[in-house]
């Protein structure tokens, strides 16, 4: 069905270090000129086989080390393919000569503890780092997104830049990537968000997900929520959130209005777009992915 499994891809594979073994192409298909690919590997973090989309873009086999990496934190429920399939992030990542790396939204597997609720377990890991059993053992995607993730892809593609990394997601995905990006303002240029998750600490989602994982001492979750530490921020980081206003979530677990004002407060300059008539969609993501790469692009030339 246009996969070419597992055939040998020389021009856009290299490395020699032990991390590049790690890792094995289970999908390959031509996108804009680039390629659209999914690995799988085993994770010494997580302790479980993980998934992710890697887009190579056709500049790729020319530019050693060059290639700007944009990484996508995807929302509750989701796998790897939601953002490959959905969101047309191919066209303009191959316009601009970026690489765009999509991992699985939780650990995964027989062995790695679920719960029956979408919203907890396998597919919600909230990418944080748990504590508390029985998620401690295996809920560790803070550590896998910002350690174990950039190594690997660094040593298997020897186009990606080890120098511009940037980071965007959704809804949960959303919440980890500004949180992550509040936290190693040194490791990435720029972060940008569509529909998040904003303060965990004080909505449905992220209350149940924090007292599962980290337990119900409400002290230890500020290190967790954006709006916590973007008030602490020191360095200031380009930053945008597009929301869409018929989104469902918005009043009760986004929190979007509330974080401008944080911002406001903090005076942490905010590109925030409200957009009439989007919802929580990837209609709404696709429809205004252009403009966030086109956003980190901006962020990589400066």
């Amino acid at each position: 069905m246009g996969s070419e499994g597992r055939a040998a891809p020389a021009p856009w594979r290299s490395g020699t270090s032990p991390e590049k073994d790690r890792m094995e192409r289970i999908e390959t298909h031509l996108s804009y000129g680039g390629r659209q690919e999914v690995w799988k590997h085993l994770s010494t973090t997580l302790g479980c086989e993980m998934r992710l989309g890697v887009y190579l873009p056709p500049q790729a086999p020319q530019r050693p080390r060059e290639c700007p990496v944009l990484y996508w934190l995807s929302g509750l429920t989701c796998t790897e393919q939601n953002f490959i399939t959905k969101a047309d992030a191919q066209r303009t990542a191959a316009r601009l000569g970026c690489i765009i790396v999509a991992p699985d939204t939780s650990p995964r597997g027989a062995t790695v503890p679920n719960d029956e609720a979408y919203d907890l377990g396998q597919g919600a890991s909230f990418y944080l780092n748990a504590t508390e059993p029985p998620w401690a053992t295996h809920f560790q995607m803070y550590d896998y997104i910002v350690k174990e993730l950039p190594m690997l892809v660094e040593a298997q593609f020897e186009s990606a830049s080890t120098r511009l990394r940037s980071i965007f997601g959704h809804s949960m995905g959303g919440h980890g990537a500004l949180m992550i990006a509040l936290k190693n303002p040194d490791r990435y240029a720029s972060v940008s968000a569509f529909s998040p998750i904003l303060a965990p600490s004080r909505v449905p989602w992220g209350i149940k997900a924090f007292t599962a994982y980290l337990g119900e001492d409400r002290s230890t979750w500020a290190q967790w929520d954006s709006s916590e530490l973007l008030a602490q921020a020191t360095a200031k980081l380009p930053l945008r959130i597009d929301q869409g206003l018929n989104d469902e979530f918005l009043a009760s677990q986004l929190q979007t209005e509330n974080f401008s004002a944080v911002c406001e407060r903090a005076n942490y300059p905010l590109n925030l777009n409200l957009h009439p008539g989007y919802d929580h969609s990837y209609y709404f993501i696709a429809s205004f992915m252009e403009e966030h790469i086109e956003f980190h692009h901006r962020a990589w030339l400066r």
